[in-house]
């Protein structure tokens, strides 16, 4: 984690200065530093702990490496944040031989504690934890930057370069469930990533060579002899894949010829090579549907793409003394893992192991990557732990400098709890499921009357937002590693923590300035000129959640679990819905309807939800529409 703090860092250059000067008297005031530091928000969390490490290091100055605890209170009653640093140091001191008390550590800490632009008071509770209390013109101060500039992203001292590997499906055989979970949760990353301001290249290692083309190719030249001048009309790619590997495991005959196929295929002869492509591009042109619903963006990459590379690789493997020889097999045993990897088969053809060191090589060495993701299923887990560690030992990467990691999840289960298939066992096409979500959604839509307030075109988008995103938040707003249970009525539910529940909340927030007639550029004026006000403990509890931005997107940057992201959305639409209920945004004459007063800041606070709440959905890869 100290690796990832200093490669993806979220705050401006400088950013350390930015959180001291909150607190160094004589210098700039917070204001002057915003405005100077541009339009990054401010990691609050950050900012705390960079004067509470100050604190510690200037009461205690010989106790090395003290521990820096600073997170939110739990409870708001006896604050906003909270220092734990006391309990850990005093079992560090009495290690030492010096016998404190955390709470006589947690005064000397809070005395310490300098001249500072966030901090209203301190407490001290328990047996040595420091309830910190933030100023409350601290806070509207940020929210009123974060209306004024946007949820801008934050400069970075360095931009990253990202790979990120995901959705890989297989060349002539079907999108199916399983990969909808590596398609989602890839590009939720990229989204993340690049709204940090990083390059992030996006790959889809797809399976595209092999073994399996040369049958393919053998029953194409039967079904289609004039495929060379005239493109076959290949409709059903998984009939025609089905129909190949039946006579391959029946016809002997056929067996040899498709063998002689894979040959002159790797041989690169001009025919075979054309042959190859048309079956490739009748799968490209399926997935594009897929990814198309979605909104996906991503190169292919497949593993013909390394097929050069794999002999340089092995070679490499070869001149360093790392390679073994097994029964014919050429393996590499890598530190600390029990099983090795294939390198070349006693046949002499390359496997995935081969081209996946290849992938990991041409992506640190041609693409520059400073960090590397792979998104798959758990099952492979083991495969790249194992690929990372012969990496390691060759000397392609030094695991300090260059973030590499496996981001696994978990299978998707059907509602009754075991692996999603269709009535009759089959795999179930990805395509299938997400015509039949735009179904539920429409029917859900008409259900709630939506068809009778929407134009055509309005009730069409609010059918792919709804349908589309709540496909997507079901999965992103599950924990990854776990697996989850596949269920279109939980959904499409628009009570608890659901895409449909956040979707309406949003255009209600959407909605309120609308309703009263108040213009986009009132509300931009407003927000330069108006104080938001937090006096009322539910704008307060608000102002609070919507800065917390930041501190959640960091913690998602450190452990890929982009479930944080959802269940802190849903946190933001509850905790707005308490503040809508108790503090009147505007106030209507109960005869007539008409508006007779607007509390501006409070419209603000609407705004500013709003806004956080849009990026949020953006990194979701959730496309919210204006009405629903």
């Amino acid at each position: 984690q100290a690796l990832l703090s200093d490669s993806v860092s979220l705050f401006p250059p400088g950013f350390q200065h930015q959180c001291n000067n909150v607190y160094r008297s004589g210098r700039m005031s917070l204001q002057e530093e915003m405005s100077q530091n541009g339009k990054a928000m401010l990691n609050i969390n950050q900012c705390l702990q960079q004067i509470f490490g100050e604190a510690i290091s200037t009461a205690y100055p010989g106790l090395e490496n003290a521990p820096l605890m600073v997170t939110l209170n739990q409870q708001a009653k006896f604050g906003d944040y909270q220092c734990n640093s006391a309990m850990p140091m005093a079992q560090m001191m009495k290690a030492k031989g010096q016998k404190v008390s955390p709470r006589e550590i947690a005064e000397k800490i809070v005395q310490n504690i300098p001249n500072n632009e966030l901090i209203e008071r301190t407490e001290i509770a328990g047996p040595g934890f420091i309830n910190v209390h933030l100023k409350r013109m601290f806070v509207s101060k940020l929210l009123s930057n974060l209306l004024v500039n946007g949820v801008q992203p934050p400069s970075l001292k360095k931009k990253k370069k990202v790979v990120v590997d995901f959705s890989s499906p297989n060349i002539a055989k079907e999108m199916h469930v399983g990969h909808l979970r590596s398609t989602i949760i890839g590009d939720s990353m990229c989204r993340l990533f690049e709204f940090l301001g990083n390059e992030v290249l996006r790959l889809n290692h797809v399976g595209d060579w092999g073994t399996q083309f040369g049958m393919l190719i053998a029953h194409l030249q039967d079904k289609f002899p004039n495929y060379l001048s005239v493109s076959p009309p290949i409709g059903d790619l998984q009939a025609f894949y089905k129909a190949s590997k039946k006579r391959f495991d029946e016809d002997e005959e056929f067996k040899k010829r498709a063998y002689q196929c894979v040959v002159k295929l790797q041989s690169k002869e001009p025919d075979f090579i054309k042959a190859w492509n048309l079956i490739c591009d009748v799968s490209r042109n399926e997935f594009q549907k897929v990814y198309n619903c979605l909104d996906i963006r991503i190169e292919e990459r497949g593993e013909s793409y390394y097929q050069d590379m794999m002999t340089v690789v092995v070679k490499e493997f070869e001149e360093k003394g790392l390679v073994q020889l097994d029964e014919g097999r050429k393996i590499v045993f890598a530190p600390g893992q029990s099983i090795p990897l294939t390198i070349v088969k006693s046949d002499g053809g390359y496997t995935y192991d081969t081209s996946d060191l290849a992938a990991i090589k041409n992506r640190l060495f041609d693409e520059k990557a400073d960090i590397i993701i792979y998104v798959t299923d758990s099952g492979q887990a083991v495969h790249f732990q194992v690929v990372f560690a012969a990496a390691q030992l060759i000397g392609w990467y030094d695991p300090k400098v260059t973030r590499v990691e496996h981001a696994g999840f978990g299978v998707v289960l059907g509602e009754d709890k075991k692996k999603f298939k269709t009535r009759s066992g089959d795999t179930v096409r990805l395509m299938d499921l997400l015509e039949e979500g735009l179904k539920r959604s429409m029917d859900k839509l008409k259900e709630k009357g939506r068809d009778k307030v929407l134009t055509p075109e309005e009730l069409l988008k609010a059918q792919r937002a709804v349908a589309f995103g709540c496909i997507k938040y079901a999965d992103l707003s599950h924990n990854r590693i776990n697996d989850y249970i596949f269920s279109f009525d939980k959904m499409l539910d628009d009570r608890g923590n659901t895409a449909a529940y956040l979707l309406y909340a949003f255009t209600r927030i959407r909605s309120i300035a609308r309703l009263a007639n108040i213009q986009e550029a009132t509300l931009h004026k407003a927000a330069e000129t108006t104080e938001v006000l937090l006096d009322h403990e539910k704008e307060w509890k608000l102002g609070k959640c919507i800065l917390r931005f930041p501190e959640i997107l960091q913690k998602i940057t450190d452990d890929l679990l982009l479930h944080t992201l959802c269940d802190y959305l849903y946190e933001l639409a509850t905790t707005f819905t308490e503040f809508y209920d108790n503090c009147y945004c505007v106030e209507k004459d109960r005869q007539t309807g008409e508006v007779v007063k607007v509390n501006m800041w409070r419209m603000l606070i609407c705004e500013a939800t709003a806004a956080v709440m849009a990026k949020g959905f953006d990194i979701l890869g959730i496309n919210p529409v204006q009405r629903m």
